[in-house]
């Protein structure tokens, strides 16, 4: 099936049923043009000899009239039969008339067309038959004849028939019916041939076209037709080849838009989503792909789709389609903000869709309530000292104070307070160079057996005096490991120092140190009141405080372990917290062996 719907073959089938339909039409034309002709011949030539046989009769009359019979019958072939009439009592027939289609005297005239040669002198023309008896059976054969008068001195009613049978012109009809067959065969065989080695020749290009075309659909755009020709298929194939070349180059230039598309997307810190005019998402970056994973995980959807997205988004997209207009809003969802800015998309003036633009604000939104809490929490921790450095200096301006002694004790609050504020805004300071990183460790080659044990000496009094108990475990042959002994020790002191105000009389306070392949991991572990689990994700962020009701004394800053938090990550480690409200908190941090 596939070879009969082939160029070659529609083509060829086309020119040899082209040329088949001439050839036969003319075959019957020139058939028919030859049986006509061979008549309309033989009838002239047989007027032409029965005319010359009378005028020969004529000539050869009066005693020559034999003669004028020899002639005649010489100037007729084996085929003619001749009758001559010279009157009702003569009749003379030529020597190869035979009985079989003898044309009597008695046919003539019976028949009323031949008859009129005698009546009217006129030349006749007929077709008849003659049909004589052979072994029983009626053969019919048709004759042509033709019938001339014959003017004779002594006779009146004198005539010349010749006729001829059918048969000879039949003859020559069909043997020009084979020869014109013949040709026609052999032209359709020709024909034949030719018409398919032209649609071979015309269609081998257009094949070469067809694999080309082929090949280009697969992307290999340097493919090529060969020029063989200067004709139109020639041209066609500098059509194809400049075609490949200009598809080539503009594929290359969208692959390399696209690509800078993709790459411009990509290294977006905003978030883009495109929608089509029915509100379908068509394009997404990295940071929106992770904006849709929010909601969908949020909504509990496994596909991507706009039906997932927050109603905000959509009430977006449909306004700026609707308005044509850019628009803005604002997105919330469990402490997470995105500023969305929605622009219509157009195509030849009609809009085809939208484009979103989503900013993660969540970070700045946490800074500026970082900055507010912060101005809070350094005016309410500085209003108490000045509130009490104001009020007792105040009582000694106005000699409220009547003793030296209560003089001397006003001063000493207010030296105290002094020195907090002092320590607050060190603090501050420390905190504020260590988070824009700013902070310089002198690292050195520490013993921790005694480094720890050392720290632990400095905390005996303390512990003594709130009945604590203050203990450390190390593991056997803990190597010396590189740090900043000041920034460790100030790292540790807060915590004991955190452990000690939270921890009843009669607790414990456990430093333990254990060595991993890639360094050492301290635990500082007590037995206090612990911390809320509400509480647990905020313990490292600046002024946070412990519920006052677990605070015995006097209070930190709450920024020890902010500072403390700094100062691990400063040396590449990690600091973590586990606590159990009632049961005791557990501090630890990660330092690795080379920072």
């Amino acid at each position: 099936m596939t070879f009969l719907r082939s160029v070659v073959v529609k083509l060829w089938g086309t020119i040899l049923l082209l040329v088949s339909v001439v050839l036969f039409i003319l075959t019957i034309l020139l058939l028919e043009f030859f049986q006509n002709n061979n008549i309309q011949e033989t009838k002239r030539a047989l007027t032409d000899t029965a005319e010359k046989i009378a005028h020969v009769l004529e000539k050869h009359q009066n005693g020559q009239f034999q003669l004028g019979l020899e002639i005649s019958w010489q100037m007729i072939d084996d085929a003619t039969k001749v009758v001559i009439i010279k009157n009702a009592h003569e009749v003379y027939y030529s020597p190869n008339t035979k009985n079989d289609g003898k044309l009597t005297i008695a046919d003539i005239n019976k028949d009323p067309d031949l008859v009129k040669v005698f009546r009217h002198h006129v030349t006749v023309e007929k077709v008849s038959n003659l049909a004589p008896v052979k072994t029983g059976q009626a053969e019919v054969t048709n004759y042509s004849i033709i019938g001339v008068p014959l003017h004779l001195s002594d006779s009146k009613d004198g005539a010349v028939f010749i006729y001829q049978s059918l048969k000879v012109m039949q003859e020559t009809t069909r043997s020009t019916t084979k020869f014109t067959l013949l040709a026609a065969g052999v032209a359709i065989v020709l024909t034949t041939i030719f018409a398919f080695f032209l649609s071979t020749r015309i269609t081998a290009p257009l094949r070469n076209m067809r694999e080309a075309a082929f090949e280009v659909a697969r992307g290999k755009f340097d493919t090529k037709v060969p020029i063989l020709t200067r004709d139109e298929i020639g041209e066609l194939g500098t059509a194809f080849n400049q075609m490949a070349k200009q598809l080539k180059f503009n594929m290359n230039a969208l692959s390399q838009e696209k690509e800078q598309l993709a790459s411009i997307l990509s290294s977006m810190a905003d978030g883009v989503i495109t929608f089509d005019r029915d509100g379908t998402i068509l394009i997404t970056n990295p940071p929106a792909d992770r904006f849709l994973q929010y909601f969908y995980s949020e909504k509990g959807s496994h596909h991507i789709s706009s039906e997932a997205l927050p109603s905000k988004v959509m009430e977006l997209f449909q306004r700026a389609v609707e308005t044509e207009k850019e628009q803005a809003g604002e997105v919330s969802l469990k402490g997470r903000h995105w500023v969305i800015l929605v622009s219509p998309l157009y195509s030849n003036r009609f809009i085809r869709g939208a484009v979103a633009v989503l900013r993660d604000m969540t970070e700045e939104r946490q800074l500026e309530k970082m900055r507010q809490d912060f101005i809070a929490n350094v005016s309410h921790e500085l209003r108490t000292p000045i509130s009490m450095l104001q009020g007792y200096s105040e009582a000694i301006v106005d000699d409220i104070a009547e003793t030296q002694e209560e003089k001397k004790e006003m001063a000493r609050v207010i030296y105290d307070e002094s020195l907090r504020m002092g320590r607050l805004v060190n603090e501050l300071l420390d905190l504020a160079r260590m988070e824009a990183g700013h902070i310089q460790l002198s690292m050195e080659e520490v013993n921790l057996e005694s480094f720890i044990n050392r720290i632990i000496y400095k905390f005996q009094g303390m512990a003594k005096d709130n009945e604590i108990s203050l203990s450390a475990e190390l593991e056997n042959a803990i190597p010396a490991i590189s740090l900043d002994p000041d920034r460790i020790e100030q790292v540790l002191t807060n915590l004991i120092d955190n452990a000690m105000r939270h921890t009843p009389k009669g607790g414990t306070i456990l430093i333990t140190v254990t060595l991993d392949q890639k360094g050492i991991t301290i635990k500082v572990k007590d037995s206090g009141s612990g911390i809320p689990e509400e509480d647990l994700p905020f313990v490292f962020e600046r002024f946070y405080k412990a519920d006052k009701a677990r605070t015995r004394g006097k209070s930190g800053t709450g920024l020890g372990l902010a500072i403390a938090k700094n100062i691990i990550e400063a040396h590449n480690g990690t600091i973590s917290v586990q606590s159990k409200y009632g049961q005791g908190t557990t501090f630890a941090f990660w330092l690795p062996r080379k920072s």
